[in-house]
């Protein structure tokens, strides 16, 4: 994605856009400044940003949306506090919250971030000439910020690897599987899409592995879901493996990202030690009626014991409470992988799983719930 112009970050398209309606309102009733020919005077108090106050720029005319902003994961970045709080220690809190403020935050998108413009992470400026996209760009939105890992797998930009099979063949993009529900925080309710013992209460939006499972390979597929087709892996392997376990292909892991000092100017950056190519099948640690799988891939995730060293020692003191083999869910999917040529390729096959002789011997004690200790026996064992 090539860097815009200066000019092209701010100029308004005066064709396109008197024609829209974000222009029947006004540019000062989002902006701020005042009516003026004067730039000076029409800068003044000027809104650099106005969705960064969603609920009172964009809940003006957007109120059913913005309600559940607080909820949205693009807004609070629970997700990253979800696992923080448990490495952590309270009384460290103040100190990793600085740490956060400072390298973290950045990744906080707002309204505006998604449907006018670029991410300022990303260099910012206006997507279309300050156009409002009721469906953002996959590019220009999504991947520019999932992009290291999601995006390039899903567009197949690394080099060897096909893309995602509902990118290739079907030419679908983000949106048709993370719908505005789920992206603006809205909470689901289990019962809304099926019958079942699941809690009837609406989950907490603090992480995207917490709850519902959704978007989720079975609303699509539902005849390999009930077990109507006539692949035998299929049927019998059920719901005991999650479908990326064999329908996904190798994917980046991150080890060691830390907070750094820069040589030249002295300011503290986050720097990651290692990044590979990887594809390895765990165990499941959040099995639930959710996500009943046995197995599922994993993923290292690149937190350290020294991550945040430069602000203070020893600031994870529960480093060990999360895996750092963690529950993944690849964008990568693909209808034949190196799993489906046989049943040989996994049974009594070491190479894709998490065995101890692969994890760092300082995170054994960590990933004791996700490493594979019995590869499963040779398939003619299931046959007898």
């Amino acid at each position: 994605m090539a860097p815009l112009e200066p000019w092209e970050k701010v100029l308004v398209d005066g064709e396109m856009f008197p024609g829209t309606t974000h222009a029947m309102t006004g540019c000062i009733d989002c902006h701020g400044g005042e009516q003026s020919p004067d730039k000076g005077t029409a800068h003044t108090e000027l809104i650099l940003d106005p969705s960064k106050d969603a609920e009172a720029i964009c809940g003006q005319c957007h109120p059913d949306v913005v309600e559940h902003n607080e909820n949205s994961l693009h807004n609070n970045l629970a997700g990253y506090w979800t696992v923080l709080d448990q490495r952590s220690v309270p009384s460290d809190h103040p100190v990793l919250a600085e740490a956060f403020d400072n390298h973290c935050a950045s990744c906080h998108a707002t309204c505006g971030d998604c449907h006018v413009s670029q991410p300022n992470l990303v260099g910012g400026g206006f997507i279309s000439g300050h156009v409002f996209n009721r469906t953002p760009s996959m590019t220009r939105n999504c991947t520019a910020c999932h992009g290291s890992r999601v995006g390039n797998e899903f567009l197949g930009k690394h080099e060897g690897l096909l893309a995602d099979v509902h990118f290739r063949t079907g030419r679908m993009n983000c949106i048709d599987c993370h719908s505005g529900t789920e992206l603006h925080g809205e909470q689901a309710d289990c019962q809304s899409c099926h019958p079942g013992p699941e809690d009837t209460e609406m989950p907490p939006p603090d992480h995207r592995y917490t709850g519902v499972q959704t978007p989720r390979c079975e609303s699509c597929h539902t005849v390999v879901a009930t077990g109507q087709d006539d692949i035998m892996m299929h049927q019998m392997h059920g719901s005991k493996l999650s479908c990326q376990v064999c329908h996904s292909i190798a994917y980046t892991s991150c080890d060691g990202c830390h907070v750094a000092t820069s040589e030249q100017t002295g300011n503290p950056f986050f720097e990651t030690e290692n990044s590979y190519q990887a594809f390895l099948i765990g165990k499941n640690p959040l099995n639930s009626f959710e996500r009943p799988y046995e197995y599922v891939p994993v993923r290292h995730v690149p937190v350290a014991e020294s991550s945040f060293d430069f602000y203070g020692e020893d600031l994870l003191k529960n480093y060990s409470a999360l895996e750092t083999w963690k529950y993944a869910t690849p964008h990568n999917i693909q209808r034949s992988t190196p799993q489906t040529e046989s049943c040989t390729a996994c049974h009594e096959n070491p190479e894709f799983f998490l065995t101890a002789d692969k994890v760092s011997p300082d995170e054994l004690d960590a990933n004791r719930d996700v490493i594979v200790e019995n590869i499963p026996s040779a398939i003619t064992e299931y046959l007898r």
